[in-house]
């Protein structure tokens, strides 16, 4: 069966961005560059909220053909280009786009019936609010989560709702430049 894996920035104290939205405190560097590549390697379907979607696909789809393209540009756009795409939404009526699908509601049978479909994991890169959905119904497998070296105070919550324990084992620890830690987490799941 396929993953859902969960990608996320966040600050010290749980927020993956400021009051409004800001993200001018992420750090990245090339290792984790390197390591999003290996999880869109091993990922054919981009889960996304409407906002993150349509911040990313007014980027990535012509990212690589950009003068001063990174490497990270280059491989990324293409995974974007080639993944499929799933938005949540109850705003968005329609996409143009062949790749892309939009969900309004059964969120969790939507989401089941993808897991249970052959194909590679699926990765969900920020959406805090479409992640929360997810956690509240237990369908994160797995969490890769950067914390960075900050603490905002106030900001967009990455738990929020969550009426059930989750719980975690500890995958694999990574130290980055700038102090960010990256933890892989797998949900038990009961």
């Amino acid at each position: 069966m396929r993953k859902i894996i969960l990608l996320e920035h966040v600050s010290l104290d749980g927020f993956v961005g400021g009051p409004n939205g800001e993200m001018d405190w992420i750090h990245v560097d090339d290792a984790m560059f390197d390591a999003v590549g290996k999880l869109t390697d091993d990922a054919d379907v981009a889960l996304y909220g409407r906002v993150t979607y349509q911040m990313m696909d007014s980027y990535w789809p012509t990212a690589a053909d950009q003068p001063g393209a990174t490497k990270h540009d280059i491989e990324h756009s293409h995974w974007y280009n080639k993944a499929t795409k799933v938005v949540f939404s109850r705003t968005m009526k329609q996409v143009t786009k062949n790749n892309t699908r939009i969900i309004h509601d059964n969120i969790e049978e939507e989401i089941n019936e993808l897991k249970s479909q052959a194909g590679k994991n699926m990765l969900m890169i920020g959406s805090p609010a479409a992640a929360q959905t997810l956690m509240q119904s237990n369908l994160i497998d797995e969490y890769w989560l950067h914390v960075n070296p900050v603490v905002l105070g106030h900001g967009i919550p990455l738990f929020k709702d969550i009426k059930e324990k989750i719980n975690l084992t500890l995958i694999d620890v990574k130290n980055y430049n700038g102090g960010v830690v990256g933890f892989q987490y797998q949900a038990i799941k009961s």
